[in-house]
C-alpha cells in the first residue's frame, strides 16, 4: 500500500513539475533573434532534458507520461484565450509548430524502447564462452 501511495505522489510531482516546464517555455517560445526561434529551442531542449532524466532516473515510463501530460495540460490551458483577450501562443506559424514539438517531445520520450532490459537479456542467454573477456 505505501508503495502505492509513494509511486502516486511521485506521479503527481512529476506531472506538477513537467506543469512548470510547460508553462515557461511555452511563455519563452516566441523569443526569436532574427529568424532564429531561440525561445522554442531553448524551450524544446529544457522539456526534453527533463523527461529524459524522468524517464532515466526513475527507470519508470509512468513518470515521464505523468510529467508530459501536465506539460501539454498547461500549455493548452494557457493557449486559450484569456478573459482581458490576450494570448500567450497567437495562431502563428511559431505557435502552432510550438505545440507539435512538445507533443513530439513527449510521445518520443514516452514511447523510446528500453533497450536496458534487451541487453540484460541478450547478457543472460549468452554462453559463459562467449562473452568478451576485454568488453566492459
Amino acid at each position: 500500500m505505501r508503495s502505492v501511495i509513494s509511486r502516486g505522489l511521485s506521479w503527481l510531482a512529476a506531472a506538477a513539475i513537467g506543469a512548470v516546464y510547460g508553462v515557461a517555455a511555452t511563455i519563452a517560445h516566441s523569443y526569436t533573434l532574427g529568424r532564429i526561434p531561440v525561445g522554442m529551442i531553448l524551450g524544446a531542449i529544457a522539456c526534453a532534458a527533463l523527461l529524459v532524466a524522468l524517464r532515466t532516473l526513475t527507470g519508470d515510463r509512468w513518470a515521464a507520461l505523468a510529467a508530459g501530460v501536465g506539460m501539454m495540460t498547461l500549455i493548452l490551458v494557457i493557449s486559450q484565450r484569456g478573459p482581458g483577450g490576450s494570448v500567450i501562443v497567437p495562431n502563428t506559424p511559431l505557435g502552432n509548430i510550438w505545440m507539435y514539438v512538445a507533443a513530439g517531445i513527449v510521445v518520443l520520450v514516452v514511447l523510446w524502447p528500453d533497450f536496458s532490459r534487451l541487453r540484460a537479456l541478450s547478457e543472460s542467454h549468452a554462453a559463459p564462452g562467449d562473452r568478451d573477456p576485454h568488453a566492459s
